[in-house]
Parts: structure tokens; sequence; C-alpha cells
């Protein structure tokens, strides 16, 4: 059979060839068509639909992505500060505690110490701060629990530093006691005080039923509080101590923090006039009693003024050499002896003058004596009588003693100065 010819475009005649030895190659006309729709498909993959709509959705994912990471970068959480810092093993006790936030507003915060007390405080207007109200106690170990608006709560714990010199203030009447109308609220500190202001401030006396109290400095060791008249019977006093950590004195600190109370009783005054040798008992307006008594003789002569009685006893010894007179006297068991001033007056009885002395003669060392037994278990004399009568801050008013008025430091006097004098010894 004859080989088939083929014509190409320029009319001349191809041979088809036979294939080689092994049969793989194709004719030429079937590799040209191979190669022309293989050449094809890279000019059609760019224009396909699918692959140009992937490549353009995932780049927009990506910076979707990628600006919600930025946004909460640019978001920062609250920062908690607390300041005594947090794990502080002797903090500063003179300073208020303090917390502020960063990046956020305090929702609330609570400031508890190791001893059950609680700080109060504050917020600023833009509650980023909070300011406890007091500074907190010394020696104490303090948990503070801060949470910012939206976010956890942060703790954080302190512990103060014990302060190092203390003082303390001992106080008249004892606390619960039942006093006459006499009776200032008398404190004696351990320390010289030297920042009185401060000391003043932390104590107050408030009474029921209502009047203006006021302290009095004495000395850097005595502060005394009064109204402007005698208390009227039936009051109740209150003493306040917030001396806890208040520096009375470089690096010397109070340590007490308390309240007492005590009460007024009935109201009596017994008036002693030296001249005629008598002492008149009043009791609520009325008359109770009137003794005749033996005072100071000239070279010893009887304080005049208000005094108040400050000690009881039912005996007690009294020797001159105590009192700057040398030996002039010692004797082991003065019946029914109240307590007038420091300097050793007192209202007493005596048994060892004739008994005709009384209300007729002055002849005492300075005291004011009543006719009274040895032994002090009559009560039938007027020793005992007014002793039984009278109690823990009665007044006893001395007139016309020859002598000038007692100092108002003397014992519990306060009351010889007057109103306007007694205020000018406050420190505030």
């Amino acid at each position: 059979m004859g080989v088939p010819q083929i014509s190409n475009r320029s009319g001349q005649t191809a041979n088809r060839s036979e294939p080689a030895r092994g049969g793989s190659e194709r004719p030429a006309w079937s590799r040209r068509g191979i190669l022309t729709v293989l050449g094809a498909v890279p000019a059609v993959a760019p224009t396909g639909c699918s692959g140009s709509a992937d490549a353009s959705e995932g780049t927009g994912a990506t910076a979707a992505a990628g600006a919600k990471t930025q946004a909460k970068a640019k978001v920062k959480e609250p920062t908690v500060t607390v300041t005594p810092a947090d794990g502080t093993k002797k903090a500063d006790f003179t300073s208020p505690v303090e917390v502020a936030v960063a990046n956020g507003t305090l929702a609330s915060v609570g400031v508890t110490g190791n001893d059950g007390s609680t700080l109060a405080g504050s917020f600023n207007d833009a509650r980023t701060k909070w300011t406890s109200t007091r500074n907190p106690y010394s020696g104490t170990k303090y948990t503070v629990t801060a949470t910012p608006q939206g976010a956890d709560a942060h703790t954080a714990t302190f512990v103060t530093k014990s302060p190092g010199e203390t003082f303390v203030g001992y106080f008249t009447p004892e606390a619960n006691a039942t006093s006459g109308i006499g009776m200032p609220v008398s404190i004696n500190f351990t320390q010289a005080v030297k920042d009185r202001a401060a000391v003043e401030k932390a104590i107050t006396v408030t009474a029921e039923p209502a009047v203006e109290v006021v302290g009095h400095w004495f000395s850097d060791t005595r502060l005394d509080f009064r109204p402007e008249a005698y208390w009227a019977a039936g009051t109740k006093i209150t003493l306040s101590l917030r001396l806890k950590d208040v520096e009375g004195a470089n690096d010397v600190y109070g340590v007490q923090s308390k309240d007492v109370t005590f009460h007024i009783g009935r109201r009596q005054i017994s008036t002693v006039d030296l001249p005629k040798k008598t002492m008149t008992v009043e009791r609520d307006g009325s008359t109770l009693a009137t003794y005749p008594v033996t005072g100071g003789d000239a070279e010893h002569t009887t304080w005049s003024g208000i005094m108040v009685i400050s000690e009881r006893f039912r005996q007690t010894r009294m020797e001159s050499s105590t009192v700057g007179l040398g030996d002039e006297y010692d004797i082991p068991d003065v019946p029914h002896a109240q307590r007038l001033t420091t300097s050793g007056t007192f209202i007493h009885g005596n048994y060892w003058a004739p008994t005709s002395v009384f209300g007729t003669s002055n002849t005492s060392h300075g005291c004011i004596g009543l006719h009274d037994a040895k032994g002090a278990n009559d009560t039938s004399v007027p020793g005992s009588t007014f002793h039984n009568s009278s109690t823990l801050g009665d007044v006893v008013i001395v007139k016309n003693s020859g002598e000038k008025t007692v100092d108002p430091a003397n014992g519990l006097s306060g009351w010889n100065l007057s109103w306007a004098d007694w205020k000018a010894g406050s420190a505030l």
C-alpha cells in the first residue's frame, strides 16, 4: 500500500514517518498540538474566577486580624499602686495609706488590720486615688484589697514599725466612778509633752447634758478639763483618749485609744469660814450640817479659795517632815482624812486636841480639823459624820483665812481660775 501524502500550507508534500523503534515517538503534528494546549494553561490560570477571589479574600482577613491585635495592644490593664508598698516590714505609721490606679478607676478599697481595726478613706473626684482618713496604727499588719472597675482585685500587705519611746496618760477620776460636782478630768502624762496641741487635740471630754468643756495645761505633764461652772448633778461625762501614735515629743508616741465614762452625783459644797471657825455643808440647795472647826494658826495659815477632795482615808499617817515643817508632829492614825491640796492640806478628824478648841480657836498647821475619836470607830463625832457624807470631787471653799488663794495647780484647784484664764491655758 502506498504512503499517504499530506500537503502543507506551502503546497509541498510531507511524508508521514514511521515510528522509531520502541514505538514511543508521536507524529510531529500530534506533538505540536499537545504543546499548544499545555502552553495555553499558564495564560488561563491567572484569569480564572476562583483563583482571583481567593487571593483578595485572604489579604483582607489578615489585615482585619492585625487591626484587632493592635487595638487590644492599645487597651492597657489597670495598674494598682499601694503606699506603703506591698511586703514592707517596717512601714511608717505617721502618714495615711494611699491606693492609686493607672489606666482605670477604683471600684472599692478596703484596709484591715490584724487587730481587727479598719481604715476608712475617701476617693478623689476621678476615683483614681484613695486616701485613708487617719494613719495606720504602729506595730500592726494591714491587708489592702483594691478592686479597679471591671478588673480583678489587687491585694497587698504591709507591717507598720513599732514606736521607740511611748507615753500614757493616767486620768482622774477612775472609770465608772461617781464623783462630786467639782471633779475635773485630770490627766498626768508619763513623759513631758512638747507638742501640746497634738496631744490635746487627741483628747476630748463631752458631757450629758452638754456643756462646753475646755482643756488647760498646768505643765508639760498635766492637762485638766472642766466646764465654766461646776458640773450639774447627774451629769454623764465621757473621756475619749485617741493618743495612740500621737507624737507628744520627738520620737515619743502615745499608746492609748479608749473611751471611759464617769458620773457626777449629788451637789455638795462645804464652806469654811475661819474667823467664825465653822463649816457649813450645803447639799442640793439645802443646808445639810454646820460643824465647829479649827484651822491654821497665825504661823501656819490655811490656803483660801476653792479646793476639791482628791483622796479619802479612814485613817492615815501625817508627818510634819513631809510638808517642810521638820519634826513638829508625827501622828500615825489621823482619822477620816480627806486631801484638799497636793502640798498637804487636809480636812480631817482630830482626837488629840481638846473638844473646846473646835469652834473657838485656829490651832492647826494649816489643815481643817473636826472633833473625832481615836481609832475612827465612833460614827457620832463630826469627823466621822462629815467623812461619811463626802465623796471624791466634793467642793470645799475656805474663806477669810488670812492666806492667799491656793495655786490652781495645787491639787484639783483649777476652779480658782476665771473662765477666760482657764481657756487661755488651752493649746487649741
